[in-house]
């Protein structure tokens, strides 16, 4: 049990350091423009995906199963993560 938490609060903490890149980012240059609704989708996605691993990594006992399903958890972080940015599939919530 102990360790199932502190999976959670590891996976807390890595959201909120991956936050604060364009956060300290945005003090020295006028190239990352984040508005707080970009902050609260972006941990949102993170804290999310996080949690996903880890249901993953509890429910699921084969290692080849597990590592196939994170990868495809990730992948579709990303691919999210791209559209919000740039757009690369053109839709309507896209970053351009």
């Amino acid at each position: 049990m102990i360790m199932q938490n502190k999976r959670l609060i590891i996976i807390l903490i890595t959201s909120l350091i991956i936050l604060f890149i364009p956060l300290i980012a945005m003090q020295f240059t006028d190239e990352v423009n984040w508005t707080l609704f970009d902050f609260v989708i972006a941990g949102i996605l993170l804290i999310g995906t996080g949690l996903i691993c880890e249901i993953t990594l509890r429910k699921i006992k084969k290692t080849k199963y597990r590592i196939a399903i994170l990868l495809a958890i990730l992948v579709v972080l990303l691919l999210i993560w791209a559209e919000l940015a740039v757009g690369i599939f053109g839709s309507p919530f896209s970053g351009n």
